[in-house]
């Protein structure tokens, strides 16, 4: 039953709690598995805030199962570093740490943020930055059996992934680039809808693209029930075509993080 699948993305729900607290949280409203996005200020963490991290999960009782690259200052509005020339070295040194908190937890997928336009910088030197970076990135997961994800997202105007095709673009161009399989599209419902696309295209003509998804209800990114996406529709095509990985609850609960799981049993 894909709601079997469900995983939390903790770095959006669960924040009225500190961090290292809700592994423990999800586990207690029941989820096996988590996410998060990258959480370290960081690119390049010290070694007793990964031990942190990775005890807090392994104490909880929880697995990993999907875990951002280092994407700047999300609050901030940036979403990637990787296709930027003056930070990608940042991208580039985050790859050996996100490895190892992959290798030690059992993650093996690894969303990697394209990041946005940069003025005053030739977009096709930035795509040509992308590809490199992320080359480099599948070659690095591919130690520990891990995929690379690339995300179309919404919300943000100078970012260039805005369709499930951008992201496909994407994806073929650095396997050909590169020479590697290890790079797959992250079917994000709400962002593919809030941007006008149709995900059905996607599930229809490239299913074994798919690496991972994630959920949340279109308008307001709230949680399932809350918005106008036919989330019944998306899980029997995810099952129709064969998807088996996880998929991430990554909305903005619209009360207490303990009562927004209520329409899985409805």
């Amino acid at each position: 039953m894909i709601t079997d699948r469900f995983d939390v993305n903790l770095s959006i729900l669960f924040t009225e709690l500190d961090l290292l607290e809700r592994p423990a949280a999800a586990k207690a409203a029941g989820f096996d598995r988590v996410e998060f996005w990258w959480p370290f200020a960081s690119a390049t963490p010290a070694e007793a805030e990964v031990e942190k991290f990775v005890r807090a999960l392994d104490e909880a009782g929880v697995s990993l199962v999907g875990l951002n690259f280092f994407g700047g200052d999300l609050a901030a509005g940036e979403r990637g570093v990787l296709s930027d020339p003056d930070r990608c070295g940042e991208f580039a040194a985050n790859i050996d740490v996100l490895c190892e908190i992959g290798e030690r937890l059992g993650c093996r997928a690894f969303n990697a943020l394209y990041g946005n336009r940069v003025d005053g910088v030739d977009p096709r030197h930035q795509d040509e930055v992308a590809t490199e970076s992320l080359v480099r990135a599948a070659r690095g997961v591919a130690r520990i059996g891990g995929t690379v994800l690339v995300e179309p997202i919404s919300g943000i105007p100078t970012h260039p992934l805005r369709t499930a095709a951008d992201g496909l673009a994407v994806v073929d161009r650095v396997r050909e680039a590169g020479g590697v399989d290890d790079i797959h599209l992250l079917l994000d419902l709400y962002h593919l809808v809030t941007n006008g696309d149709e995900p059905d295209v996607v599930l229809d003509e490239r299913p074994e693209s798919i690496g991972h998804v994630q959920i949340a209800d279109s308008p307001g990114r709230g949680e399932p029930g809350t918005g106008s996406i036919d989330f019944a529709h998306y899980f029997a095509r995810l099952d129709e075509v064969g998807y088996t990985g996880h998929i991430g609850l990554e909305y903005k609960p619209s009360g207490a993080s303990t009562e927004a799981f209520g329409w899985i049993s409805r």
